[in-house]
């Protein structure tokens, strides 16, 4: 089994600081990014799962959502993930998309 812990650590780090921005922030780009990476961690599950299946997309539950969508989908992309340079490449994109969204 792939320890997975450094993913659901970054996540949740970005999830809280999701949950503790004013929605001025949220409005102004970080919802958005935090659901481009719900999008990006649920399809990269997807593919692992049922490599032959077109991957469905995460639908926009809105601004206030986006943190729950990204810990939700990192989740489910944690129980299928093989190695850590999977994890390791998990948690860089993480990192990118809660530097992007200024959280």
């Amino acid at each position: 089994m792939v320890d997975t812990t450094p993913l659901t650590r970054a996540v949740d780090h970005f999830a809280d600081r999701l949950r503790a921005a004013p929605q001025s922030r949220l409005q102004r780009g970080a919802a958005a990014e935090a659901l481009a990476l719900a999008r990006e961690l649920a399809r990269r599950a997807q593919l692992i799962e049922d490599p032959g299946a077109q991957p469905r997309e995460m639908p926009d539950a809105g601004m206030f959502a986006a943190a729950d969508q990204v810990t939700v989908a990192v989740h489910d992309l944690a129980l299928v993930l093989r190695s850590e340079a999977e994890v390791a490449e998990a948690v860089e994109l993480v990192r990118e998309a809660q530097q992007r969204a200024g959280v």
